[in-house]
């Protein structure tokens, strides 16, 4: 397959939400310090100098973005998003979608799908009737992968963040593996984990591989903690997202049956590691995809990396027409 290079960026783009606010001696960021501040000041710098870091770069090679926690940027009369929807532009009209906070585009034989995980994503939401519409529209001749991408996992067995984002999978899940989404990648956990293929915490052979794939490297550090190691399971209190609310739930089934967390590794958590790098998509042909994913210290060694699958499709097993859930 004829795939270009491309850089798949899933938020916290600047940091610029996070700086010291007194000269290097006060908090380590002001919605920290100041948590209750009708407006939550930004330093533009930050955004500004990342650009001209970055600009070698993506000059080049095109960056496809989709917004994060840190990019919200509270503001006053409601405004929000207001720093990363000035600098980026994403192909939002031309995919359908009325918002630059959600859009899709078509990569190679990749059909991507970006959402947003900090504005309304009930059923009831454009968001999720723009979704509904790009789906139905979708030509698996023509893109045979489809790929979605937004900020924060849906499954993560990592202490921080758990289940932060359970109203969102509860009502976005199904149109995925109803529509038969190959590779899902989200960020906000500071560290790499890859899952197995699996739907409502189920294993299942027609599930997206979910990828998190959050450990660029940060002020905020990696993240060590999992739910399921002694004394590290988050209280259901724990976890709330800046917007969308909280849906924590024990688990209905299988070996957490009862629990809020699991007392092990899950079934469906493949491949977890807190190490800080970089994953590269490579699509072989319509069904064989080459995901590998590198520590940074890996760049000091030949032919070396951290975790390395081929994703399968299966669309005769696996099609549309052949849903099962």
């Amino acid at each position: 397959m004829n795939d270009p290079s491309m850089i798949l960026m899933v938020g916290d783009l600047t940091y610029a939400n996070q700086y010291l606010t007194t000269g290097g001696k006060g908090a380590s960021c002001y919605s920290c310090q100041f948590p209750d501040a009708p407006i939550r000041e930004t330093f533009q710098p930050r955004w500004d100098g990342w650009g001209r870091f970055m600009e070698p770069l993506i000059s080049r090679v095109p960056m496809m973005v989709i917004e994060g926690n840190h990019e919200i940027e509270p503001q006053a009369v409601g405004l929000t998003f207001q720093s990363y929807l000035t600098r980026y532009s994403v192909p939002s009209k031309d995919s359908g979608s009325n918002s630059n906070l959600y859009y899709s585009f078509n990569a190679g034989g990749i059909h991507f799908i970006m959402l947003g995980a900090y504005v309304d994503y009930n059923q009831t939401s454009a968001q999720y009737s723009s979704l509904q519409h790009d789906l139905e529209k979708v030509d698996r001749g023509l893109t045979p992968w489809l790929v979605a991408a937004w900020h924060s996992p849906w499954y993560n067995s990592y202490s921080s963040h758990y289940q932060e984002f359970e109203c969102m999978s509860q009502e976005m899940e199904e149109m995925l593996y109803t529509y038969r989404v190959d590779i899902v990648f989200s960020g906000h956990v500071h560290a790499y984990e890859r899952m197995n293929r699996v739907y409502n915490y189920t294993l299942d052979p027609c599930g997206p591989v979910y990828i998190t794939v959050g450990d660029g490297g940060n002020i905020e550090k990696v993240d060590a903690d999992h739910a399921d190691d002694p004394g590290k399971c988050p209280s259901p209190g724990d976890n709330s997202p800046e917007f969308g609310g909280v849906c924590h739930m024990n688990f209905s089934s299988g070996p957490a049956k009862g629990k809020f967390c699991w007392d092990r590794q899950p079934e469906w958590s493949a491949y977890r590691e807190s190490s800080f790098g970089h994953g590269i998509l490579e699509m072989v042909n319509s069904t064989h995809a080459l995901w590998t994913w590198h520590r940074n210290q890996d760049i000091y060694r030949e032919n070396s990396h951290g975790d390395q699958i081929y994703i399968i499709r299966q669309p005769q097993t696996c099609s549309v027409d052949s849903k099962t859930g």
